[in-house]
């Protein structure tokens, strides 16, 4: 067989095999369009200003204990910082961000938070009192639980 009649052979078989699979594949959100899920439902609140979220799993990101509307975090500002960056945490009495947001790749320590690190919001959430999406059996470990 030709190297090109091959090519488009096995070109064929792959798409034939992925579409069967997007076929089985389904969303949380059932047949809802995104556009209709990006609001948050009236009775989904965002928690109050309080004290941190107790974490359920060892690296667990810090979930954000109030709410975060408005705050801008784009390349020119980052609204987090003026109360959790390490020079203004004491005043605002908010909790400073982590020794790890300063490492870069190659985990060298650099002066400011290292640009993986500033889009504060693509690891951290607000924590608002909606129900699971799916049921699981999730339970924290016994260290995590005490703290």
């Amino acid at each position: 067989m030709k190297r090109p009649t091959l090519v488009v052979m096995v070109l064929g078989l792959s798409l034939l095999v992925s579409q069967a699979g997007a076929e089985q594949v389904k969303s949380l959100r059932g047949g809802n369009p995104l556009e209709n899920s990006a609001k948050i439902p009236a009775s989904l609140k965002v928690q109050n200003d309080r004290d941190p979220i107790t974490r359920d799993y060892v690296q667990q990101p810090p979930l954000i204990p109030h709410h975060i509307k408005g705050y801008k975090v784009n390349m020119k500002m980052n609204k987090c910082l003026t109360c959790h960056s390490w020079s203004n945490y004491k005043e605002a009495g908010a909790t400073k961000i982590s020794q790890t947001h300063f490492n870069d790749r190659e985990n060298n320590v650099l002066a400011n938070i290292a640009p993986r690190r500033y889009f504060c919001t693509q690891c951290h959430v607000t924590q608002v009192n909606a129900p699971p999406l799916v049921e699981n059996t999730f339970t924290p470990l016994e260290t995590i639980k005490r703290y």
